[in-house]
């Protein structure tokens, strides 16, 4: 086998053929080697044996908790089975000649049958209400484009490869289920049933239990864990992230075994949301309630959610303002839920930390129904300081 890379290049940027200067669409990052993937080797063990097998079910759920390398699999395996130069290497495992044709195509992101379904397309959709719609689920519009319509045609390059076709659905959890409301999921099932030949759908997915039951009897399943404390050690020391030792002990204790979660923590300066918030917080244990909380939590993440949107006009993406807040929201909760999380196997303190919790799902839950930022916030701050007896 020729020799592995290890550059890592960034997202190619696909346009749209337009007559105006339309946005450019991201694609999806170059694969690494699927057997780089760390910490993962029960789920590369299923998709090892079934290249072996020569017959690669037609449908994947790829699920397990955000951050912990699904959809890098997803890509990785889709360009070993789009590939007609995979074949067993020196350890028994299938790979793809690196310098292949197809490792070029996947490489620049302009392989014609290598298609990833996100929700992120709908700002680049002919239709303006689907451009402005709010990005809460993935809208049938983009499904219907990037997934049904494309897997009912042949593939655009014939070759002797385990799959001529490969669609990769990532929060495959966002794809709507309502009977109301652009029931997606009971749209792609026809798919699902009967694609073409050689036509392999995979859905990637943080929660399962939102893909209907009709969705996950038709797919075989591969679970991704959380990495162990060896695995995260391994996984950053390749990732290059510089911290301080006490950032790094922090970003550790908080990402869950999620290298995701560990990057994008980081990025985001979570640990220094977490190191301006901790007085309010301890003031929040003690049954008192710091005025300045709501309003300073939402500080923060109206700052974040700028500052994202900004970088993204740099680099030629159009970010959404809404969309920022969600994920700035989703990072200030989640380095709430975790601090409390802490205290649940102490039983001075369990208490405590279950009511945060929950105050946590309620802010959660508040937010997705649109209530406003400040107020959620707010709530949030009040339910936190509320007295709970707790069980010594």
């Amino acid at each position: 086998m020729a020799k592995k890379r290890t550059t890592k290049k960034k997202p190619v940027l696909k346009r749209l053929p337009s007559d105006n200067a339309a946005p450019a669409i991201p694609t999806y990052p170059p694969p690494i080697p699927l057997s780089n993937l760390i910490g993962q080797s029960h789920a590369l063990d299923i998709l090892n044996r079934s290249m072996q097998s020569e017959r690669v079910h037609h449908a994947w759920i790829f699920h397990g908790p955000k951050g912990v390398g699904k959809f890098t699999a997803a890509i990785a395996w889709a360009s070993i089975i789009l590939d007609p130069s995979s074949a067993p290497d020196l350890s028994g495992n299938i790979a793809a000649d690196p310098e292949s044709q197809t490792q070029r195509l996947i490489n620049a992101g302009t392989h014609p049958d290598l298609h990833v379904v996100r929700k992120e397309m709908a700002r680049y959709h002919d239709d303006k209400k689907v451009r402005d719609a709010k990005l809460a689920t993935i809208p049938k519009a983009i499904v219907e484009e990037h997934l049904i319509h494309p897997a009912t045609i042949a593939a655009s390059m014939q070759t002797n490869s385990i799959a001529s076709k490969v669609f990769i659905v990532d929060e495959a959890e966002l794809l709507d289920r309502s009977p109301t409301n652009a029931p997606v999921q009971n749209a792609i099932l026809k798919t699902l049933e009967e694609p073409a030949q050689g036509t392999v759908i995979i859905l990637v997915t943080s929660n399962e239990d939102r893909l209907l039951p009709t969705i996950r009897s038709r797919c075989q399943r591969v679970a991704f864990a959380p990495l162990d404390d060896d695995a995260m050690r391994a996984w950053i020391t390749t990732s290059k992230i510089e911290t301080t030792p006490e950032q790094h002990q922090w970003l550790l204790s908080t990402s869950g075994g999620s290298p995701g979660q560990y990057q994008s923590a980081h990025a985001a300066g979570i640990h220094q949301w977490a190191t301006d918030l901790e007085p309010l917080f301890l003031q929040c244990d003690q049954a008192h309630y710091p005025l300045t909380l709501g309003a300073r939590m939402t500080q923060l993440i109206d700052d974040w959610a700028k500052a994202w949107v900004k970088a993204g006009e740099k680099i030629g993406e159009n970010r959404s303002k809404l969309v920022a807040n969600q994920i700035g929201s989703q990072h200030m909760l989640g380095l709430i839920a975790n601090r409390y999380r802490k205290n649940l196997t102490n039983p001075a303190k369990a208490q405590h930390a279950l009511n945060a919790i929950d105050m946590v799902t309620r802010a959660q839950s508040e937010l997705n129904t649109n209530v406003q930022l400040r107020f959620a916030m707010d709530h949030l701050a009040a339910g936190l300081s509320e007295r709970v007896h707790d069980f010594a």
